[in-house]
């Protein structure tokens, strides 16, 4: 079943559970589809033994006393989720944290005393920072409209602020899925104008209008979109990257999964090699250079040289400024 469907059924539920009674055309009216969906959606509904009724009369409700059954939350699943929920009230802006942290309230209002005073005293005891991220502010409307636009198959017309191409683009663009890369979201699409798959940051589409026209999507393999990319831009070439990094940072270098095809050695001294196959090599150098003289890059030769002429640029900066 898909997600605007399943949306869509609990706004039926919603609707029907309310005080007020709706005829099929009103129901259809809230929900913006047709009378036929609506007849195929109670259908679902009675399948799935949720008792609404009909009155000539009136129209369609649900007995006040009928609830969706309840979540059985253990005590450290309750926890997890209040945990990685809290923090997104402290002002971070991402599309669906307003979303998850008024349903962590929700959670935390239902429990009973006990436990929320046990969870209350036991977040006291934990921090969670998931890290910078983008701006995203006034975006959580463009990112439904894209989630029911994918779900549903329809051509969108965005206004984008292309930083590669530094200028403002016009598109056709046909919505395949939404990603979460690094630290901001983006809608990857296939560009009609382009006629390639296209990533398109949220934060810098101006304007979004979803299309009544409907698209097949292309046969493509999104899972594999970014390859072995190290983030998120292939450049169609595969180098087998080897760092050095001395032992200052070594191990907090080490300890982390930076990439799906890593590998790293230890060495006697402390320090450590790893070891990558990345396609392209443009965004692996600017995170070897974050390490600065504690990492050197051993191969690739392009890999080399690019980092070399970043520090040499870097270091003729500086001594155009008068610093030696």
């Amino acid at each position: 079943m898909s997600i605007s469907r399943v949306h869509r059924l609990l706004k039926l539920i919603t609707l029907l559970q309310s005080s007020a009674s709706f005829t099929a055309d009103e129901l259809a009216r809230e929900l913006e589809v047709s009378k036929r969906t609506i007849f195929r959606d109670l259908n679902m509904l009675e399948l799935a033994n949720i008792p609404y009724h009909f009155d000539p009369q009136r129209g369609y409700t649900i007995g006040r006393h009928f609830f969706l059954p309840p979540v059985n939350l253990t005590l450290g699943e309750a926890l997890a989720v209040l945990l990685l929920a809290g923090p997104l009230r402290s002002g971070k802006d991402l599309p669906m944290m307003g979303n998850a942290s008024r349903a962590a309230m929700k959670l935390e209002s239902v429990l009973p005393p006990a436990i929320r005073q046990h969870i209350g005293d036991s977040m006291a005891n934990f921090s969670y920072d998931a890290g910078p991220v983008s701006r995203h502010h006034g975006l959580d409307q463009d990112f439904e409209n894209l989630s029911k636009a994918i779900a549903e198959r329809r051509l969108c017309r965005i206004v984008y602020i292309s930083f590669f191409e530094r200028k403002q683009l016009e598109l056709e663009v046909q919505p395949l899925r939404l990603s979460f890369v690094a630290r901001a979201w983006y809608l990857i699409a296939w560009s009609v104008s382009h006629k390639q798959v296209r990533t398109f940051k949220l934060g810098r589409i101006r304007k979004l209008t979803v299309t009544q026209q409907t698209f097949v999507p292309p046969d493509i393999d999104l899972d594999e979109h970014f390859g072995q990319a190290w983030a998120m831009i292939p450049e169609g070439r595969l180098y087998d990257v080897h760092v050095h990094f001395e032992p200052k940072v070594a191990g907090n270098v080490a300890e982390v999964q930076w990439h799906p095809s890593q590998k790293a050695q230890f060495n006697d001294d402390g320090s450590a090699d790893l070891y990558f196959r990345v396609d392209g090599i443009g965004e692996i150098s600017w995170w070897v250079m974050g390490y600065g003289d504690q990492a050197r890059v051993v191969a690739p030769p392009e890999l080399r040289q690019r980092v070399a002429q970043i520090a040499g640029a870097m270091l003729a900066q500086y001594q155009r400024e008068g610093l030696q």
